[in-house]
């Protein structure tokens, strides 16, 4: 019998690259995403069609897959490799024959939910949510999310050890704002473990838009090195702490929470390398991103407070161009110029180094400030402009079973 899957993609409204550090987000999932027509096989790979390129792959599940050249076979691959590894072997496959409205490298994890409909397609074909250790340590949508967010960076989960994944050294965020987000709302969740921290309506007199720069955010080849600098930053930032504690800490969260503060965090920083004024930097971004602007963020949505949105839209946005340093000039652009179309607040999210803005206005007003955000980006950057996407979009609901 077809099943059919519908996986979304998500925003990241606050929170930039803090989820591998054990920080908080805010994110919201999305209503365009990926619809998974999904048969069980009595073959062990994973078939997979394009429905609208007619592209395809195929992919057997074994310990030792590999991607070929097929299209997405990095992907998956590494969800093959992961879940015959920890729960094979397995004797079922599937025929998935998808559709997805996300654009790609643009930010909004188009990449996270392929890795989430395939693994989420393969453990409904093998049954596996019936076993224990699935039910031990993948019992609910948070650790279920965690575990995705594993099999995409290739990091260990529960019982199971850690693999090479897909190459990128990220965090389970897009994986929980893609299962556990709900509709009309957006999440504050934490990561190292997660956890939901609050919620708040989106409120109904507001819209939210997003424009894609047309400059495309890669997580693959030499770009790769590129978006896995942040990561490593605040792993060197870990280690640093916890040599100079003596200690082993999950999550640079709980080393400051713990420990003897933020200044003479900076302090133990300052004289360790050559990096350390990026080092700094970054622990700055970390700290106010996790301990002030999300927080901020939550209260202006609760009390729908479009001046102090902005306030921390702003210093997000800040945060992202000065100590990440994954903006280019586009996306630094439009987080400007959506203000400058009459928008309440926006900001770049995702990746980085290319992607997509998000912005939000006044409902009634949504249509002229996207069109007025749309002629700037024309008249700046018309070659990359041709290649941009303006939508109007609806905080959804996560992940879901159709049929």
């Amino acid at each position: 019998m077809t099943r059919q899957l519908f996986v979304p993609g998500r925003i990241e409204l606050f929170g930039k690259h803090v989820d591998y550090g054990g920080g908080i987000s805010m994110t919201c999932a999305i209503e365009e995403g990926i619809t998974a027509d999904v048969d069980a096989i009595d073959v062990a790979v994973i078939d997979l069609e394009d429905r609208r390129t007619g592209r395809r792959a195929r992919v057997p599940l074994r310990r030792d897959a590999r991607p070929g050249g097929a299209h997405g076979g990095t992907y998956i691959a590494a969800v093959a490799r992961r879940l015959s590894r920890d729960f094979g072997p397995l004797r079922r496959g599937v025929r998935v024959v998808s559709e997805s409205t996300l654009p790609r490298s643009a930010g909004l994890s188009s990449s996270s939910a392929f890795v989430t409909m395939l693994t989420l397609a393969v453990a409904d074909a093998n049954q596996l949510s019936e076993r224990p250790e699935w039910q031990q340590h993948l019992g609910d949508s948070l650790a279920l999310a965690e575990y995705c967010g594993a099999v995409e960076t290739g990091g260990a989960f529960g019982p199971w050890s850690g693999e090479r994944g897909v190459g990128t050294r990220g965090g389970a965020q897009d994986h929980v704002a893609i299962l556990c987000n709900t509709e009309s709302r957006v999440g504050v969740y934490g990561y190292l473990p997660a956890r939901a921290v609050g919620d708040a309506a989106f409120p109904s007199q507001w819209a939210l838009l997003v424009a894609t720069s047309g400059v495309r955010a890669t997580k693959t080849g030499a770009a790769q090195a590129d978006y896995n600098r942040a990561a490593d930053l605040v792993h060197g930032l870990l280690a640093r702490w916890n040599a100079a504690q003596r200690r082993d800490d999950a999550s640079l969260a709980a080393a400051l929470a713990s420990g003897p503060g933020a200044r003479e965090a900076l302090d133990l920083l300052a004289n360790a390398s050559s990096e350390a004024p990026v080092l700094a930097a970054r622990l700055t971004q970390f700290q106010r991103e996790t301990d002030v602007v999300v927080p901020g963020a939550l209260a202006a949505f609760r009390s729908a407070d479009a001046l102090a949105l902005r306030r921390w839209a702003v210093e997000s946005q800040q945060g992202a161009e000065t100590a990440l340093r994954n903006q280019v000039p586009e996306t630094m652009f439009l987080a400007r110029a959506a203000l400058a179309a009459g928008a309440h607040a926006s900001s770049a999210f995702g990746a980085g180094f290319g992607g997509a803005v998000w912005a939000i206005c006044d409902a009634a007003d949504a249509e002229a400030v996207r069109e007025r955000w749309r002629r700037l980006y024309v008249s700046s950057y018309p070659l990359r402009a041709s290649k941009s996407e303006w939508l109007r979009l609806q905080p959804s609901e996560g992940v879901r079973w159709l049929t």
